[in-house]
């Protein structure tokens, strides 16, 4: 029986903390308590997350990152309610939203990998990080390459000249992953993602490792470059900085009322939009 669940709207979506209002006064009428919070205060949803039973969030896939980030810890499942244009991780939209449903029905619980990255230079840390989809060392402001010494559970692969690399978790993989060249993968597959980015003459495009491998990538560049984690956090780089990037610990949990495939069906679906939209700018640009 559900006792507590958090509301996680998205703060520049209006709508979304007005809906969450709403829906915490129908959680209430069923007896539930519930905790309004803004989906970027992920320390206070660090600090709610081990009383609560369920997270509700209020927004787009950045909003789920976010969610997944604070509440894997406390191994709090996640309901996405998509108020963005991809939603490749939620589970309805806002039409489709019953507190009655939450309540009663029986969701099954889908657990996705995560990565851990810590970063250091000259043997100092310079913090550590968790990720659901990817973590990217770029380029960052200056279109030159870096190159990446970069090694796999501690044998040395190669140096990339390019402009970054990602390692990404299977939840990734349909993001900037595919986008970079590299492979979809199915969510429950607990592997790790390595893909450079824009390589120099390289044949490697992309290698799918193991749930217990470790990436290491040590940065050679004469200029800045960058280490995000979800496309939300960064981390200026320097020269000689390492990154050493492996499976989490954590695993974020989703509850799910859709079949067990939705998956497959979604990417369909979002892969046809995409093709979609694409056919509809090359008409455009044609005129």
């Amino acid at each position: 029986m559900m006792k507590h669940i958090l509301l996680l709207h998205h703060p520049k979506i209006p709508h979304s903390l007005e809906l969450a209002q709403q829906w915490a006064d129908q959680f209430n009428h069923l007896g539930i308590a519930t905790t309004i919070i803004s989906a970027w205060a992920e320390t206070e949803i660090v600090r709610r997350a081990p009383s609560a039973d369920l997270a509700i969030t209020l927004g787009g896939d950045g909003t789920i990152l976010r969610a997944a980030r604070a509440c894997a810890p406390a191994r709090v499942p996640i309901l996405g309610v998509n108020f963005g244009r991809v939603g490749f991780l939620s589970e309805m939209t806002p039409e489709q939203f019953d507190a009655h449903r939450v309540v009663d029905a029986t969701p099954w619980i889908e657990e996705r990998m995560m990565l851990h990255a810590r970063c250091s230079r000259n043997g100092a840390s310079l913090g550590e990080f968790e990720a659901l989809n990817d973590v990217v060392v770029g380029r960052g402001k200056l279109a030159r390459v870096i190159r990446l010494a970069t090694c796999i559970d501690g044998d040395y692969l190669k140096t990339f000249v390019a402009d970054g690399a990602i390692v990404s978790t299977a939840t990734g993989s349909p993001a900037y992953v595919f986008a970079a060249g590299g492979p979809i993968l199915a969510p429950e597959v607990k592997t790790l993602v390595l893909v450079p980015i824009a390589p120099y003459l390289s044949q490697l495009k992309s290698l799918v490792l193991p749930e217990g491998s470790r990436v290491l990538f040590r940065l050679e560049t004469d200029h800045n470059a960058i280490l995000t984690i979800d496309g939300q956090i960064d981390v200026e780089l320097q020269n000689g900085d390492e990154i050493l990037v492996q499976a989490s610990q954590n695993v974020a949990r989703f509850a799910r009322f859709q079949p067990h495939t939705y998956f497959y069906s979604t990417l369909v679906e979002r892969l046809r939009e995409r093709g979609s939209e694409r056919g509809e700018n090359n008409h455009e640009s044609r005129k």
